[in-house]
């Protein structure tokens, strides 16, 4: 890293666009995927709500929180990248996704729920009650309250009330502006390609008078590993469930599911998917020196991953509809650079 952007030097923030409370992005409807598309946006329906924000009832937030999401990112996959950015934010844990693929997951992480350390001996009312309370030190409230969490059980509705802005910038189309995750948040967008954080940073921007909260999910560590200037006729194929669903009409032949021939991954092929993750791990963090460039002073971050991913352990590929542990263990680290 250079001298001129030293991570604990101060960055003025971002300033935003006109009339940030009601933003408005025009982003490409879901494209396929799990198979990633480059064609080019079309208009949308509104992503942004514009939900009332009360007046701002002390103790007031004082951090930005920011959560990242390495899609798919498998915890020795993170061990084995090269990571020297995202490791200055924290010592680097072992945890556990409370789900095995995206969508799912990352409606629990909107509960307010971070992957989680599966301690023995611990009722789960006793780890939440300690989970839930380490928003004290994300958020930057002292005395924090956590009854107007109730009854709607949602993080952004949540940060609402405690006067944050809300913003999403999403990669994968099961967690478009179209589903149901899009709520009470100010803005949200699926990005036109899906393995381009750069891309992302280019519309993060913070304000003076409020908080800010971004929930980013990054592509590039999910199948197929494809980094931004990688030709998509040299990606491997497959599809996830966005693919099924587009796809399915088509399979179905008199009554009943055409089974595909495509043969499965041998050992050499796993062996170079799981290269490729990590080798996208390594870029991403690259990509977090212009994310910890951008954020202003009083930023928290927690980096850490959905969900993990297998490469032909138990004759498992990916993630999904898998019980086994590798597919639930992944990387999280977090804290504050200055």
């Amino acid at each position: 890293m250079s001298k001129k952007s030293k991570i604990a030097a101060p960055r003025n923030a971002k300033k935003p666009p006109a009339q940030p409370e009601t933003l408005e992005t025009q982003d490409p409807p879901p494209t396929g995927a799990d198979e990633p598309s480059s064609a080019a946006p079309e208009e949308a329906p509104e992503a942004a709500r514009d939900v009332p924000v009360p007046s701002l009832s002390k103790p007031a937030p004082k951090n930005n929180y920011v959560l990242v999401i390495l899609d798919s990112c498998r915890f020795d996959s993170f061990v084995a990248a090269n990571t020297p950015r995202m490791k200055q934010l924290g010592a680097l844990e072992r945890r556990y996704s409370y789900a095995a693929w995206t969508a799912p997951s990352h409606y629990n992480l909107m509960t307010g729920l971070l992957p989680h350390t599966s301690p023995p001996h611990v009722y789960a009312s006793e780890y939440y009650k300690q989970d839930f309370y380490k928003y004290s030190e994300r958020l930057g409230i002292e005395g924090i309250k956590f009854r107007s969490f109730v009854p709607e059980l949602w993080f952004p509705t949540y940060l609402r009330k405690q006067g944050y802005r809300t913003h999403a910038r999403v990669s994968l189309p099961v967690i478009s502006q179209f589903t149901n995750i899009n709520h009470d948040f100010n803005s949200y967008r699926l990005m036109p390609h899906h393995n381009d954080m750069k891309a992302m940073l280019g519309d993060m921007f913070f304000t003076d008078d409020r908080p800010s909260f971004w929930l980013l999910n990054v592509g590039e560590t999910h199948y197929p590993y494809a980094l931004p200037d990688e030709p998509e006729n040299e990606w491997p194929r497959i599809s996830g469930v966005h693919g099924v669903f587009k796809r399915l009409d088509e399979s179905i032949v008199d009554g009943e599911v055409v089974v595909s021939d495509e043969q499965f991954f041998d050992e050499a092929k796993m062996e170079q998917l799981r290269r490729r993750q990590i080798d996208s791990i390594s870029y991403i963090d690259g990509v977090m020196e212009q994310l910890f460039d951008l954020v202003p002073k009083n930023t928290y971050i927690t980096i850490t991953a959905d969900h993990g991913e297998l490469f032909g352990e138990a004759g498992y590929f990916g993630h999904g509809p898998i019980m086994h542990e590798k597919v639930f263990e992944v990387p999280f680290l977090e804290g504050k650079l200055r």
